[in-house]
């Protein structure tokens, strides 16, 4: 079945991920007539609830500390298990008991639960990812770190050696793997892959880092996904970002080599299209148009026809075999805000971006191959973090032309646009001639099933109420503008990290900027570090 399993790895994690599923859900069909375009089985599994009758429950763990699950219970309707407890025999004497107040459950949950119209949800009224959750979970899939404490101020979960400390102590004591993902894996009948989500510039990047290690001890072969989700530097307090950014460096160093693909993701500093309204301190808008992104680009994973497995999409991107970092970009198609006379960025010429290297090619213009000297493919927003502290020399590298390796598109709209099921890729001698010529590698993929607009997902677009859902169009590419980004943090080690581990880390962080230059010249010889 191709199944693919996820991990969920802290509170932006966890934001991310739920309205990813929120967004599977809705893809259901309870009608013979009409079958799903999407195979839930890759996603979901199947199980009996409490009342006998066949439940589907994500195939996920999802991690969090200390009151970071707000009002989500383990228990629920779908499952009624006993909670173990402590036996009196380890205690005579007199018992004590203080409950922490519970927290009180939002209106929207209490409207699900009582099968009425939701209210509509507000950036005040969505305190916890909870409280926009529409889906039921597997008690297996939850487990709460007591160890740490959500926004605690005496001991805040920020420190990347933390991370790495508490999963030392809990893989010691439980065995991580085998208490929480091998059920999972061992339901599976053919294994896709495996997705993680998980915050890079905190202490969360030290947890991934040896779960990472981990899961590569266990599952060598298995194909994996890392989502690394980064905060915009500029909306850091200036006396964090250096700490921010040496946790970042440090999780690339470690997890990108173990990765399939590794995918940071952050909203930057950079002006994003009119058509999105987005109040950038809400977790829950800012991972609404994460996921918007992210869902719509791994679509193609868990179609019923033409399936392309997260291997097959990562192998299109990973042209020359240690290019695993990539650039995650997207455009919403606004033809109905514009009564249908145009489309910014969906996919517009770009002759500025000309690399007089590369000889042009005659090309249909609905091919729009992004290579230098063919049609290129314009996309309004780049989730790249491209906020850095130290900014001379990237405006000193910024006039170099970069050159992409590889790239993987998607796009879902209505149907007059959309040969639905259709499949492009470079392979066999068209791969190996345009890999030889310095050309891009491409795949491509569409179908006709829109992004919904969900009335637990945000109004951050201009199209939020188009009960037809969004059209959007996706990107994922690797290219040598990822060097650029390595080095600068290369250089952040250098005042930031302790001697100690300095020089192993910054020699790290170079074999990976290696690999985005090797047989490319960017246009320029001035490239001293």
């Amino acid at each position: 079945m191709h199944e693919i399993l996820t991990l969920q790895l802290g509170q932006r994690a966890n934001y991310l991920a739920t309205h990813f599923w929120n967004t599977q859900e809705s893809y259901f069909t309870y009608s013979s007539e009409h079958e799903s375009l999407v195979d839930h089985d890759i996603h979901f599994r199947p199980g009996i609830g409490a009342d006998g009758n066949e439940t589907f429950t994500p195939r996920t763990v999802i991690y969090d500390l200390k009151g970071g699950f707000g009002t989500l219970r383990r228990l629920n309707a779908l499952y009624e298990i006993e909670e173990p407890t402590a036996s009196d025999a380890l205690w005579n004497g007199r018992a004590l008991i203080q409950r922490q107040a519970a927290i009180e459950q939002s209106a929207y949950q209490q409207s699900l639960e009582e099968g009425l119209p939701p209210p509509k949800l507000t950036t005040e009224s969505v305190r916890y990812w909870s409280d926009f959750n529409r889906v039921f979970y597997s008690p297996k899939s939850i487990v709460q770190l007591n160890e740490y404490e959500l926004n605690s101020g005496l001991m805040p979960f920020e420190n990347w050696t933390s991370g790495e400390e508490l999963f030392d102590s809990l893989d010691k004591e439980h065995d991580l793997l085998d208490r929480d993902l091998r059920p999972f894996a061992e339901e599976a009948d053919h294994m896709q892959g495996i997705q993680i989500i998980s915050g890079v510039d905190d202490a969360w990047g030290g947890f991934a880092s040896k779960y990472m290690d981990r899961l590569r001890d266990e599952y060598g072969k298995t194909t994996v996904w890392f989502w690394g989700l980064e905060d915009g530097i500029t909306s850091v307090p200036r006396e964090k970002r250096l700490s921010k950014l040496s946790n970042t460096a440090k999780t690339i160093s470690e997890i990108a080599p173990q990765a399939t693909l590794f995918i940071p993701i952050s909203i930057s500093s950079a002006a994003l299209p009119s058509y999105v309204q987005l109040a950038t301190v809400s977790q829950w808008h800012v991972s609404g148009l994460l996921a918007t992104a992210l869902e719509s680009i791994t679509l193609p994973s868990r179609l019923r026809a033409k399936r392309v497995t997260l291997g097959q999409l990562a192998s299109a991107l990973n042209v020359n075999g240690n290019q695993n970092i990539a650039k995650l970009r997207m455009s919403i198609d606004q033809k109905d805000a514009h009564n249908g006379h145009h489309r910014p960025g969906r996919m517009e010429l770009q002759s500025q971006s000309m690399d007089a290297r590369v000889p042009s090619q005659d090309h249909n213009s609905s091919d729009n191959i992004e290579v230098k000297g063919e049609e290129t493919s314009v996309f309004d927003i780049d989730f790249f973090p491209s906020d850095m502290v130290d900014h001379s020399r990237g405006r000193e590298r910024s006039v170099k032309k970069s050159h992409v390796f590889g790239e993987i598109e998607t796009y879902r709209g209505e149907e007059d646009d959309v040969d639905e099921g259709m499949y492009q890729e470079d392979e066999g001698p068209e791969r190996a001639r345009r890999r030889a010529a310095g050309l891009r590698i491409i795949h491509k993929s569409s179908t006709v099933l829109p992004f919904p607009m969900l009335d637990s997902f945000p109004h951050i677009y201009a199209q939020s109420d188009s009960p037809k859902g969004l059209s959007v169009k996706a990107s994922l590419s690797t290219d040598t503008t990822v060097a650029l980004r390595i080095k600068t943090l290369q250089q952040i080690v250098s005042r930031a990290i302790a001697f100690d581990e300095r020089e192993a880390l910054r020699n790290s962080l170079g074999e990976i900027a290696e690999a985005y230059e090797e047989g490319w010249d960017g246009g320029s010889d001035s490239d001293d570090d």
